[in-house]
């Protein structure tokens, strides 16, 4: 099988990020309509873990807003979308892929030579105070949909376990 890789650290970076995305959607594309909303961490102090539902919406929110931030460096002033609950897995596939166009365009109004940057000035300061330049933000957004990935296949097994327990 042929593969075919993007050009530059910009292209190594979305190479990588599409990766990520397409293993979230090979891990959720089998969890039915109906589980999305089933609540699996009643306990937990994270309301975008509560369920897959809210994981994927937050994968989803989350994606928009790390390209957000990169492309206003720029000078714009663009506002990162509004966070959506769907109640399909479908229009969560749809959504990482969007996320993933919108990504792949704001990158395109960048070089390789600006992924770096050691002047604090110059850089992304996250919602969370985390400061980032734009290789560190891909980074960081590419480990992000990783963690949730894995989270949402522990949440696959810990339910097939249940049910076999059953």
């Amino acid at each position: 099988m042929t593969r075919s890789f993007r050009k530059g650290a910009i292209g190594a970076l979305l190479d990588e990020y599409e990766k990520a995305l397409s293993a979230l959607k090979e891990v959720i594309k089998t969890i039915p309509d109906h589980a999305l909303t089933v609540i699996i961490d009643p306990d937990t102090a994270d309301d975008n873990c509560r369920s897959v539902q809210t994981i994927l919406s937050h994968v989803v929110s989350s994606g928009f807003g790390y390209a957000t931030s990169i492309h206003n460096l720029h000078g714009h002033q663009l506002a990162r979308p509004a966070k959506v609950f769907h109640l399909s897995i479908g229009e969560y596939m749809e959504d990482l892929d969007q996320v993933f166009i919108f990504t792949e365009k704001v990158f395109s109004a960048f070089k390789d030579n600006e992924l770096e940057q050691t002047d604090d000035a110059l850089k992304i300061k996250a919602g969370w105070g985390q400061v980032y330049d734009i290789e560190q933000m891909a980074e960081h957004a590419i480990v992000h949909i990783l963690r949730h990935r894995r989270q949402i296949e522990r949440i696959k097994l810990q339910q097939l376990a249940d049910a076999l327990n059953r």
